[in-house]
C-alpha cells in the first residue's frame, strides 16, 4: 500500500475510522450484559462463569499474532483476521444463547469466547499501531483518544443493547456476529499508513483537542441518557433519537479531515523521521554543510585523496560496529532485546497487578451489584465504563502534559492512581450504602489510566519498530490477572459463600469481600513495583523531552 505525503488529509481520516473500529474492538468489555444469560440458559455455576471471563480476556488481550502481523502486512490483513474471528467466535455463542444448538458444550462456548474477543486484539492493533506511527510526536495524546474510544465501547454497546435491543443478550451476540463486520470492512480502506508531518503543526493541537471534546461530549451523553432510562419511562421514539445522536458524536472526528479539505493549510511540514516512525532520512546528521562543503572542494582540488579513503575505511568501522551496539532506552528495540530489561519486566508486573485486579471486578460485576441489592447492574457497567473512558483519555492527556513540563515519567500517573485503587476496594469490601456507584466510577478511572500510560510508556522506551508485538505482550498480563484474581480467587469465595447460603444467588457482602482484601494487597505491591520504574525511567524521559519538545534518539535515525 503507497505512503501518503505528509500534511495530508488521509491521517486524519484514518484517526476518524480508527475511533469506529475501536469502539468495535472493546466488545469484549461488554461480556457482563449478556454474563447472567450465559449463565442461566445454561445451568453455570459462578465459577464456570469465572472461568469464561477469564477466556473473555485471554481471547481479548493475547495479541502475540497481531504484534508480529502489525509488523509484516498492511493493517487491512490484520483487520481482516479481526472480522473472521468476531463472526465465528459470537456467531457460536449466539447459537447457544439463542438455543438454536441445545447443550453446546462447555469446552466449546471457552473456545468460541476466545476466538471472539480475540477479535479486539486484531481490530486494536491494526488501529493502535498505525496511528502511533501516523502521529509519532504525540504518542500519548493518540493512545489515549483511542484508547478511551474502547473504553466507551461497552457504554455504546449498553445504549444499543438497552435502547434499541430492549435487554436481549442473544439479539446483541448477533449484533456482535454480523454488525462488528460489517463496521471493520466498510473503514477497513482508511486505516492505512501515512508520512506525518516532520515538525509540530500548530493546528493538530487544536485537532486533537476537538476529538477529545467530541469524545467527553459523548461519554456524558451516554452516561446521562443511561440514568435517564433507570429512573424514567422512555419511549421507543425517545430511545432512537438517542441512538442516532449517539452515532452523530461518533462520527464527529471526520469533521476534522473535511475541515482541512475546505481550508486546506499553506504551510507545509516535512522532515526526515526515524526508520521507527516508517519514514526517510533526508540527510545523514555527520554529514554538516561545512565539512561537505570542504570535502568536495578538496577533491575538486585533486587533494585529499587519501583523506577521503581514511573516512570511508572508518566509516565502513562506524557502520559495523553501530550494528553491534545494543539500542538504548528510547531507541528501537527488538521483542529479543527489550524482554531481558529490567525495565520491560518493571512495566509489566506493575501493568499485571493493577489490569489483572480491575478486571477481576469488571468481570464480576454484574454480580457484584445483584449481591449488594441491585437488580439493574447496566448503570454500574456505564459508570464503569465511563469512569475506563475518562481514565484512559486522561491518562495520556494528563501524562502528555508532565512530560512536555519537566519531563515526569508518566508511571508517576500509574502510582497514584493504584493507590486510589488500594482504597477503592476497601470501599468496596465495607459495603457502606451509598458507595457502590462512587467506588465502580473511581475503579473505571484508575483502571483506564493503567491502558493510557502502558502504551505511550512501551514506544518511548522500546520504539515504535516492534511496538505492536511489544505492547501486546504487556497485555499478557491483563489475562493472567483475570485467571488468578477472577477465576481462581473471586469465582471460588462467591461460590463457598453461595454453598454456605444454601440458595442459587449469593447475597451480601461476604459474596466478595475476601476478595476486595486481597485486590488492595495486590495494587499495593504494584504502587511499590511502580515507583522503583519511574526512578529508573527518568533519566530517559530527560533525554527524550529535554526542552518540553519530544526528541527522538540520534541514533534512530541512522
Amino acid at each position: 500500500m503507497p505512503e501518503l505525503k505528509a500534511g495530508s488529509r488521509p491521517p486524519w481520516v484514518g484517526l476518524a475510522a480508527a475511533v469506529w473500529v475501536q469502539i468495535a474492538s472493546g466488545n469484549a468489555y461488554s461480556f457482563p450484559l449478556y454474563s447472567h444469560a450465559l449463565k442461566s440458559v445454561l445451568g453455570l455455576s459462578q465459577q464456570q462463569l469465572t472461568i469464561l471471563g477469564v477466556a473473555n480476556d485471554f481471547g481479548e488481550n493475547v495479541g502475540i499474532l497481531p504484534g508480529i502481523a502489525s509488523n509484516k502486512y498492511p493493517p487491512w490483513v490484520v483487520l481482516s483476521i479481526g472480522v473472521l474471528a468476531s463472526f465465528f467466535g459470537y456467531g457460536v455463542i449466539w447459537l447457544a444463547v439463542s438455543e438454536t444448538v441445545h447443550n453446546m458444550p462447555y469446552w466449546v462456548l471457552w473456545i468460541a469466547l476466545v476466538v471472539a474477543t480475540n477479535s479486539s486484539a486484531w481490530l486494536g492493533t491494526a488501529v493502535l499501531v498505525t496511528n502511533m506511527r501516523n502521529f509519532p510526536l504525540s504518542r500519548g495524546t493518540v493512545a489515549g483518544i483511542l484508547k478511551g474510544y474502547v473504553g466507551l465501547s461497552a457504554a455504546v454497546f449498553t445504549e444499543v443493547y438497552t435502547m434499541v435491543l430492549k435487554g436481549s443478550a442473544s439479539s446483541l451476540l448477533l449484533f456482535f456476529t454480523l454488525g462488528i463486520p460489517i463496521i471493520c470492512l466498510a473503514l477497513m480502506y482508511y486505516v492505512r499508513p501515512c508520512t506525518p508531518a516532520s515538525e509540530a503543526d500548530p493546528s493538530e493541537t487544536a485537532h486533537f483537542l476537538f476529538t477529545q471534546i467530541a469524545s467527553l461530549f459523548l461519554a456524558v451523553f451516554l452516561l446521562t441518557t443511561t440514568i435517564l432510562k433507570d429512573v424514567m419511562t422512555i419511549s421507543d421514539t425517545l430511545s432512537y433519537t438517542f441512538v442516532v445522536i449517539m452515532v452523530v458524536l461518533l462520527v464527529a472526528p471526520l469533521a476534522i479531515p473535511v475541515k482541512m479539505t475546505l481550508f486546506p493549510s499553506s504551510k507545509k511540514f516535512n522532515r526526515p523521521v526515524s526508520s521507527s516512525d516508517n519514514l526517510t532520512t533526508v540527510m545523514d546528521p555527520l554529514m554538516t554543510p561545512s565539512s561537505s562543503d570542504t570535502n568536495l572542494t578538496k577533491l575538486n582540488d585533486g587533494e585529499g585523496m587519501s583523506e577521503v579513503d581514511v573516512l570511508l575505511a572508518v566509516g565502513e568501522g562506524a557502520i559495523k560496529l553501530k550494528k553491534k551496539r545494543r539500542p538504548r532506552r528510547g531507541e528501537d528495540f527488538t521483542f529479543r532485546e527489550a524482554v531481558v530489561k529490567a525495565d520491560f519486566w518493571l512495566l509489566w508486573f506493575v501493568y499485571f497487578l493493577g489490569v489483572g485486579s480491575g478486571v477481576t471486578v469488571l468481570n464480576n460485576l454484574a454480580q457484584i451489584g445483584v449481591s449488594l441489592g441491585f437488580d439493574d447492574t447496566t448503570t454500574l457497567l456505564s459508570l464503569f465504563s465511563f469512569g475506563n473512558f475518562l481514565g484512559r483519555l486522561g491518562g495520556g492527556v494528563v501524562s502528555e502534559y508532565f512530560v512536555r513540563l519537566n519531563a515526569i515519567p508518566r508511571t508517576i500517573l500509574t502510582t497514584v492512581t493504584q493507590i486510589i485503587m488500594v482504597m477503592t476496594y476497601l470501599t468496596y469490601a465495607s459495603a457502606i450504602n451509598g458507595t457502590l456507584y462512587i467506588a465502580t466510577a473511581l475503579l473505571g478511572i484508575c483502571y483506564g489510566v493503567q491502558f493510557g500510560v502502558m502504551i505511550p510508556t512501551c514506544s518511548e522506551l522500546f520504539g515504535l519498530k516492534n511496538f505492536g508485538l511489544i505492547f501486546n505482550f504487556m497485555g499478557l498480563g491483563n489475562p493472567i490477572g483475570a485467571l488468578l484474581f477472577s477465576g481462581m480467587l473471586a469465582g471460588y469465595v462467591y461460590d463457598t459463600e453461595e454453598a454456605k447460603q444454601g440458595g442459587s444467588t449469593c447475597v451480601g457482602p461476604d459474596c466478595f469481600r475476601l476478595t476486595f482484601f486481597v485486590l488492595a494487597g495486590v495494587c499495593c505491591v504494584s504502587a511499590l513495583l511502580s515507583v522503583v520504574l519511574t526512578v529508573r525511567i527518568r533519566p530517559v524521559y530527560h533525554m527524550l523531552y529535554a526542552g518540553g519538545s519530544f526528541r527522538l534518539p540520534q541514533s534512530a535515525g541512522h
